[in-house]
């Protein structure tokens, strides 16, 4: 039985006087709706019209507990580099008011999982320490020939298929995901289980993804929760056992590390080492594949832009892949709480109120990019802030540029004519999410 102290989130504290402005009024149900993050266009208005007119705003979207929406690049970094200031532990995503006091009620906390994305300094740092090593830029670096080697099998699978395929569901999803299953150690007959409940997790607002498609029909907040659940309860299952293979067969791969892994002298928690191996298995792959392929699409849908890297795939796939982040931007938020007050843009956040960093915003700024509604694969420099800043910034963001650079250079410097075949899709998610479909036509 929870702490019943414990067993509703905090309320945060608002001043009376405090209401939101007409432009957050106006947009701060969409910029929390999954259906919007599937149409980009939507997306870009909520958010410019944010910018220009309250680019710090208080919302009170429908049930959610209000935040501060920020959506300026400068004070997203001004934020998000001060990690004292403003932490993770309390409330580090949008999540439903209902599943937030679910989740309290049943485990006196408020996240399900712990995870370098839930956790603040020390144990943040000291839990980033244990795999740091292998995300080095040097560390990756070795591993180019393996990299390139897995993405030339997924051209080739291209080539098969015959001058048609889905190129997300038939090569984005699945080369980004071999590679970590590989630095994991998990057997590639293991992958389309990794595959179906990362998507579980990341594409729960999705009806093609959900576990429960009825929950999300019904809009049963307690029906959703409970799928998470159960997704986590198999990736739990999963890496228990790989946890116990290697303590006593240790190997050169990530799982070796968490299952090892200290803290202080002390073996890492059970929970902190399924919430390690859940995190690098499912953000390690999904948030690349969704760049991956949402780059690909710009560039069929800019056929500039794409004459440009088939003409040059070698000096354009580095600027290309920093734009297809930029872009895509599959990190669509992580959330932060004030620890004192503080003021920011003219305003004070009140010590206890959550900020939303409102990453598609950031890389969309006005100030800081030219034309940010045009994907340029040289654009140059490309101040992209998809992953983070601070003593957040994304663990994985080496690796997956070199993943991305590595089935660029292969696709374009083989492919011979490339277009679109239908309409694209995308995930419903607020969260983590990019295209789900993208039919395309192509000779070798």
């Amino acid at each position: 039985m929870a702490d019943t102290a414990l067993a509703t989130p905090p309320e945060t504290k608002m001043d009376p006087d405090r209401t939101m402005s007409a432009a957050a009024a106006a947009t701060c149900d969409q910029i929390v709706d999954p259906a919007v993050y599937a149409d980009q266009s939507k997306l870009d208005a909520a958010f410019a019209k944010l910018r220009a007119e309250d680019p710090l705003a208080w919302c009170e979207p429908e049930n959610f507990r209000p935040f501060w929406a920020v959506t300026k690049h400068a004070d997203i970094m001004e934020v998000s580099r001060q990690n004292k200031l403003f932490t993770n532990g309390e409330r580090e995503m949008l999540s439903y008011k209902q599943a937030e006091e679910g989740v309290y009620a049943q485990f006196g906390q408020p996240h399900l999982l712990k995870t370098l994305v839930q956790l603040d300094d020390p144990l943040h740092f000291k839990l980033r320490h244990l795999t740091q090593e292998w995300f080095m830029p040097q560390n990756v670096k070795k591993r180019e020939e393996g990299v390139r080697a897995i993405a030339k099998q997924f051209v080739d699978r291209m080539e098969d298929l015959g001058g048609e395929c889905d190129f997300q569901r038939d090569v984005a999803l699945h080369y980004p995901l071999r590679v970590i299953m590989q630095i994991l150690g998990v057997p590639e007959s293991d992958e389309p289980m990794m595959l179906k409940l990362t998507q579980e997790i990341f594409g729960a607002q999705d009806e093609d993804l959900n576990r429960n498609k009825k929950s999300l029909e019904d809009r049963d907040v307690e029906g959703g929760l409970a799928s998470i659940q159960a997704t986590l309860a198999e990736f739990f299952m999963y890496f228990t056992a790989i946890t116990a293979d290697r303590r006593a067969n240790p190997r050169d791969d990530v799982s070796t590390v968490i299952a090892n892994g200290t803290v202080d002298g002390e073996p890492i928690g059970q929970l902190e080492a399924m919430s390690y191996y859940i995190i690098t298995a499912a953000a390690g792959h999904d948030t690349t594949s969704a760049s991956t392929g949402g780059g690909v699409l710009a560039m069929l849908q800019d056929p500039e832009q794409l004459k440009k890297i088939m003409e040059d795939p070698k000096g354009m796939s580095r600027t290309a892949v920093d734009e297809a982040i930029r872009w895509t931007t599959p990190v669509k938020h992580f959330m932060r709480t004030a620890q004192e007050d503080y003021d920011l843009r003219g305003k004070t956040v009140k010590k206890g109120e959550s900020l939303l960093l409102c990453y598609p915003s950031g890389n969309r700024d006005e100030d800081v990019f030219d034309e940010p509604f045009k994907f340029k694969v040289d654009r140059s420099p490309n101040k992209l802030i998809s992953f983070g800043h601070g003593g957040h910034m994304c663990l994985g963001m080496h690796l997956a540029r070199l993943e991305m650079q590595i089935i660029y250079e292969e696709l374009f410097s083989r492919i011979k004519s490339f277009e679109l075949a239908g309409d694209p899709t995308f995930i419903k998610a607020n969260f983590v999410g990019g295209p789900k479909s993208i039919p395309v036509r192509y000779k070798f």
